[in-house]
């Protein structure tokens, strides 16, 4: 967006932040201001152009939108450093730079212990989780949630009351002169702080830490509960240490009695409850205060409560201290930077330099005798942690998480220079993860597990960050051992990889490959872990990159395939109703990939119970979000399914809760647009209730209900969406002015499809809708908006469809003079869809007057990057009024010459643009002898140094040309090309292709006008151009070839041709082959043959696949022509069915086959016959280029010889005695049968009649 307008809600923040604090001074800053130089412009442009640029755009810039609400300053797109344009592609991104805070939250998600797999024949023991643990856990997190927001709620209400109270006190003292009357926003911070403690209740307690529940896998942001946890000790506030026996529950420690009087509890208290200790009333430290501690352990006590470090659904933190730390403790320590990580390597290494010399040490060091060791003094305690910590400052990531692991003395310490065992390079945040792969330790003495573990962290290492070789060998190696290695070790390595904060695309990618990979290979063993692949796999669902969201769908329904539907509806039923909304979301996604994997019947009856659950309303909510996402992602597949996808949904509509009512409209919206324009029927149970609803709702529900209703209209007869359209346009004109974003999308959506409906008249339209219309919608804030604008372009067009175009375009013509930019963009592009639609017949004189003036006032007044929608409008105008634009012609061209003189490459560009959409409409107002100027004008500009502009400027001169022919074209041709060659010698794609399409037009119709020199010239420059890595531009350059061929005689152009034979590059080789057939086409064969076969006796590979390649192309090209020389060439194709290479044998297969096709009917069977002798030995060839050339290569004699021949040299080796020939044998029966059924009818064997079966044919017995 404008840097004025940040600039703008920067200084409005500021000042509000001034405000809240009320002890900052304020002063007048327009009078005095902090920087006196404020404003000056501190340095003098060095050319004129920074000078001017700014007064140039001044009027642009300022647009008077300063309203437009946040969201689009993050959606329009700024400009990148220019660095990145000038490398031509940027580096590798990370994907976390390229996420919104929603996304980000993945990371706040925990990868959870495996799961029992119930399945299995064995019970589960008491570590394994099942099921019913983790919906218990569930059930937990959802009690602690809905109890902190209670708490929270109390919180409030008392400092309500404190509040009240307070300000009854204060009017009592106004009534003492002494005091002067204090504001309660006067107080300072601290002075409020004694008050509260006096007067508030003990809810008001301040609490040291900002409540992440410990129940809180996720910490949602914004939630009101996590705020404000409780201070009173309660039951979920404990954290059972083994020792404590406060709660029931835990496990007692070793000497502890179960049943002992809990601690903290006095001995006259009463328990109330057993474990439930009544406070005592002095305050107990929070366990809030306390720094959380790691837990050593990774699995929990059966029955314990779980703590801190264990939190359910989620992985057990192993130590963070361990030299491999588990997902939960890298999880734990926050996402760590490779600077944090450098950071602890050099402290590390610090202390490992100076740590303290053991006894081992010193008397190495010394010599045994003269020395006395003296014991330290009592009291002498070593410091452990040296003043010089460098970690002194606390890190995001939490220092006491972090603490220095055990040293072994063969670790390295610098990144030692070649990895060990050809490993590839490791980047600072992988250490981690493959830090213990630098241990250089012996394998032998490693446990058969750990061995295991270290040979997937290398195989890992190569996919993640090896060379594409390595990574290849690397991959089929861990598909091949997955099942060796097992889905413990394996998932337990990758998926912490994925939750790395530093991940850039390409290691997601190859990593998810992984996954994909293993799971195809360990099938079934994956159950335990599918909730753990889910966690990781899900994020992909949601990413904006469309590549990572086909990826994620895919994995999930491989992972749904292989574990089956129950394992899947276990794993994620929990995370239904979890009170975490992102969590809700991935998972509805997720279910809807489940299903079209599985199949919907599959699944519906889980979905209509989870729609109908009495618990919570996330279930509901989730569930009937899962068929909104099946909707949109199986689209057309739902109308078997969709009366009971709407039964299951329908109650929804009249839900207690809003946010169930919006997603179920939602979703009957989603299934209306999938099933369109079909299953009116399924939704008629619900259009009482959405009718009922538009009336009685406001705000997001209703947006939500008139979505539904503009999808289920459309799918209705034309009575009932004439009728039903103008009950609804009601609502919707009324809605018109709602200053929601989302609101007014799905109105102009709606309207949209209304209007495009049968049965809604034009008359209906514009005296009901028109005016409302455009005075809400057509208005600068619009245009800044992508979706927004889009939508009302589509919307204003689709009105446009059924009320004419001069209604549309006389009400927004005037806006093409608007001040503001984008908006005369939106304008632009709504003018030139409505005329291309539906042409200009009813624009009247005047409209046309106003339409040219606006149309080229935008167009010169346009400053941003995107030229083509004023291009493309000025283009479809000029077209659609065709003659009617005559008296216009001179302005037009005025402004263009003008604009090709300006100093902005872009402006020069654009203009020789428009040049090129107007040509023709300038022929037809026989404009020759203006365009034959504009050409002179252009010639005199191919001097452009900017490759795009040069690129226009080209295209333009084609148009021209095009138009008004090689004779009146001025400059003459002969003058022209001679300048086009040396720009044939250009690397810009868009210059080669322009430069190429203009020559081979000029080869084609005018090459009588230039020398044959010149076309010889030409001819060794386009060679160059074969080697462009765009097949438009090979493509033109070939057939350019053709016609310098055709002009100047094929000699001297098949000399250029059969020498660039010899080069290395396959890509110049064939391209070279298709223009020597090219050439043959356009000047007969015979002018080409002899030269070509004299060739093949040049004994060098390339050169003789060359020219078998030509040959092959040659006939494809000629077609029957080819009957005069298959005799000639016949020497040549044995000679090459015989030679020991196979790309020889390959290359004249496929020449055979051309020819078999060319000839056909012909009578050059005996020919055909004496090729097919040599062909069929091919036939056991197992390479497959080969088995392939000759395959199609018999499938051509079929048409030629017919099936009866081939079927005489098939029936051989039908019943060989070896497998290996009759599968060939039989492949060709096949192809044969498939391709010539009827015509083997004749090559039945004759058989006897039976007394009940007559199998004689006497029509078939002819004798000639």
């Amino acid at each position: 967006m404008d840097d004025e307008i940040q600039k703008t809600q920067e200084d409005r923040k500021k000042m509000e932040q001034e405000l809240a604090s009320m002890n900052a001074v304020t002063f007048d800053t327009d009078f005095y201001s902090s920087n006196k130089f404020e404003g000056y412009e501190k340095s003098i442009p060095v050319n004129d152009d920074d000078d001017n640029f700014d007064t140039e755009n001044e009027v642009a810039r300022k647009m008077a939108s300063f309203t437009a609400p946040k969201q689009f300053f993050k959606e329009v797109p700024r400009g990148g450093g220019e660095e990145e344009e000038v490398s031509g592609f940027n580096k590798p991104s990370k994907i976390i730079d390229r996420e919104d805070d929603y996304r980000r939250r993945r990371l706040n998600r925990v990868i959870s212990p495996e799961r029992n797999d119930p399945f299995l024949d064995k019970t589960p023991g008491p570590e394994v989780r099942t099921y019913a643990d983790v919906m218990r856990e569930e059930a937990l997190k959802r009690q602690k949630e809905e109890l902190m927001k209670e708490i929270a709620k109390k919180k409030k209400e008392e400092m309500e009351k404190a509040a009240d109270g307070r300000d009854i006190k204060e009017k009592e003292v106004v009534e003492k002169p002494v005091q002067k009357r204090r504001n309660r926003w006067d107080q300072s911070q601290d002075e409020g702080g004694v008050k509260k403690a006096k007067t508030g209740s003990d809810w008001d307690m301040p609490d040291s830490t900002p409540g992440i529940g410990r129940w809180d896998a996720t910490p949602t942001p914004g939630r009101v509960g996590d705020a404000t946890p409780s201070v009173k000790k309660n039951r979920w506030d404990e954290t059972p240490t083994p020792g404590r026996v406060a709660d029931s529950d835990a496990t007692p420690a070793g000497g502890a009695t179960p049943g002992a009087t809990p601690a903290g509890m006095s001995w006259d208290a009463t328990p109330k409850l057993a474990g439930l200790a009544t406070p005592t009333p002095k305050r107990q430290r929070s366990r809030w205060d306390e720094t959380p501690a790691t837990m050593g352990s990774a699995t929990p006590m059966p029955g314990a409560t779980p703590t801190a470090a264990y939190t359910p659904g989620v992985t057990p933190l192993g130590g963070g201290e361990l030299a491999t730390p588990t997902p939960g403790a890298i999880n734990l320590r926050g996402p760590l930077t490779p600077e944090q990580y450098n950071l602890m390597r050099w402290e590390k290494d610090i202390e490992e330099r100076n740590r303290p010399l053991t006894d081992e040490e010193l008397d190495a060091m010394f010599p045994q005798e003269g020395y006395k060791i003296l014991d330290p003094p009592a009291s002498y305690v070593p410091i452990r942690t040296p003043a010089r910590k460098l970690l002194a400052t606390p890190t995001p990531m939490g220092t006491p998480l972090y603490s220095i692991p055990e040293e072994n003395r063969g670790q390295q310490f610098d990144v030692p220079k070649e990895m060990p065992g050809g490993l590839p390079f490791m980047k600072p945040e992988d250490y981690q993860y493959f830090g213990s792969l630098l241990n250089e330790e012996d394998e032998e003495e490693l446990s058969p597990d750990e061995q295991k573990e270290r040979k997937i962290m290398k195989l890992l290492l190569k996919v993640k960050n090896g060379t594409p070789p390595q990574r290849k060998t690397a991959l089929r190696q861990l598909t091949d051992k997955a099942r060796e290695f097992g889905a413990g070790p394996l998932f337990n390595r990758i998926l912490p990889l994925l939750m790395q904060p530093t991940l850039e695309d390409q290691e997601r990618h190859l990593l998810v490959k992984v996954i994909d990979r293993v799971l195809y290979k360990l099938d079934e063993l994956v159950r335990p872990y599918v909730h753990k692949i889910l966690v990781v796999i899900e994020p992909l669902l949601i990413d904006e990159d469309y590549y990572a969201r086909v990826e994620g769908r895919e994995i999930i329904s491989n992972l749904s395939k292989a574990a089956g539907l129950a394992t899947m509806i276990a794993a994620m039923r929990p995370d239904i109703d979890n009170i975490d909304e992102y969590v809700r979301n991935t998972t509805a996604r997720a279910f809807s990939v489940v299903a079209s994997a599985l199949g919907i019947p599959a699944l519906l009856p889980f979905l209509k119970a989870v729609c109908q659950s009495k618990k919570s309303w996330q279930a509901r909510h989730t569930g009937i979000k899962i068929v909104q996402q099946i909707a949109i992602l199986i689209g057309c597949a739902v109308l078997p399914h969709l009366r009971s996808l709407v039964e299951i949904i329908e109650h929804g509509l009249n839900d207690e809760n809003q946010k169930v009512r919006t997603i179920t409209a939602l979703s009957l919206a989603a299934l209306a647009e999938a099933a369109a324009p079909y299953g009116i029927e399924s939704f008629d149970s619900v259009l009482k209730p959405l009718w009922k609803g538009i009336r009685s709702h406001r705000g997001k529900v209703l947006a939500a209900f008139l979505k539904a209703i503009g999808f289920i209209i459309p799918l209705m007869d034309a009575v009932y969406a004439s009728y039903y359209t103008k009950e609804v346009m009601v609502v919707l004109i009324r809605e018109f002015q709602s200053p929601d974003e989302e609101m007014k999308k799905i109105v102009l959506k709606v309207v949209k499809q209304c209007v495009s409906t049968e049965g809604v008249e034009p008359d209906y339209i514009r005296q009901d809708i028109l005016p409302e219309f455009f005075r809400n919608f057509w208005v600068r804030r619009m245009a800044l908006d992508r979706r927004n604008y889009k939508q009302l372009v589509e919307t204003t067009v689709e009105i446009a469809n059924k009320v004419g175009v001069a209604d549309i375009v006389g009400r927004i013509v005037e806006d093409l003079k608007d001040e503001s930019e984008p908006y005369r963009r939106m304008v632009m592009e709504t003018i030139e869809k409505v005329v291309a639609n539906l042409g200009a017949s009813d624009i009247d004189s005047r409209l046309e007057e106003l339409l040219i003036d606006g149309i080229l006032y935008a167009f010169q007044e346009q400053t941003s990057d995107d030229a083509n929608v004023m291009l493309n409008g000025f283009g479809a105008v000029v077209n659609a009024l065709g003659q009617r634009v005559k008296p216009y012609l001179p302005q037009i061209c005025g402004t263009i010459k003008w604009r090709l003189n300006n100093k902005s490459a872009k402006v020069r560009q654009q203009a020789a643009d428009l040049i090129s959409r107007i040509a023709v409409v300038m022929k037809q107002c026989g404009e020759e002898q203006l365009m034959g100027h504009l050409g002179v004008v252009l010639y005199e500009y191919l001097g452009e140094e900017y490759p795009e502009v040069l690129g226009s400027i080209l295209g333009a001169l084609k148009a021209i040309v095009n138009v008004i022919g090689m004779t009146k074209m001025t400059p003459p041709i002969k003058d022209l090309l001679p300048r086009l060659t040396p720009i044939l010698k250009n690397r810009h794609e868009k210059v080669q292709e322009n430069c190429i399409d203009l020559v081979g037009r000029i080869a084609d119709r005018g090459a009588e006008f230039v020398p044959a020199r010149e076309w010889m010239r030409i001819c060794f420059e386009l060679l160059e151009m074969l080697k462009a890595h765009k097949k438009g531009i090979r493509r033109a350059t070939v057939n350019t070839f053709g016609y310098i061929a055709k002009a100047i005689g094929p000699q001297d152009v098949l000399a250029t041709l059969l020498n660039n034979l010899k080069v290395q590059e396959r890509q110049n080789r064939v391209c070279t082959t298709v223009a020597i057939a090219i050439v043959a086409e356009t000047c007969s064969p015979f002018t080409v043959l002899p030269a070509l076969m004299n060739e093949y006796r040049v004994p060098e590979l390339n050169v003789q696949n060359g020219v078998l390649k030509s040959l092959s192309f040659l006939f494809e090209y000629i077609g029957e022509m080819g009957k005069d020389y298959i005799y000639a060439v016949t020497p040549l194709l044995e000679d090459a069915l015989m030679d020991r290479d196979l790309v020889h044998r390959q290359t004249a297969a496929s020449a055979v086959k051309h020819m078999a096709l060319g000839v056909a009917g012909l009578g050059c069977e005996d020919a055909l016959v004496h090729l097919l002798n040599y062909v069929w030995p091919n036939i056991f060839e197992t390479s497959p280029h080969v088995i392939n050339a000759v395959m199609e290569a018999i499938e051509g004699m079929r048409v030629a010889l017919g099936a009866a021949v081939v079927l005489n040299y098939c029936l051989q080796g039908l019943f060989h005695p070896a497998r290996k020939v009759r599968e060939v044998y039989w492949k060709i029966y096949n192809s044969l049968y498939i391709g010539a059924q009827d015509a083997l009818v004749a090559s039945y064997p004759i058989l006897e009649d039976e007394e009940s079966n007559v199998y004689s044919r006497p029509e078939l017995n002819m004798f000639i």
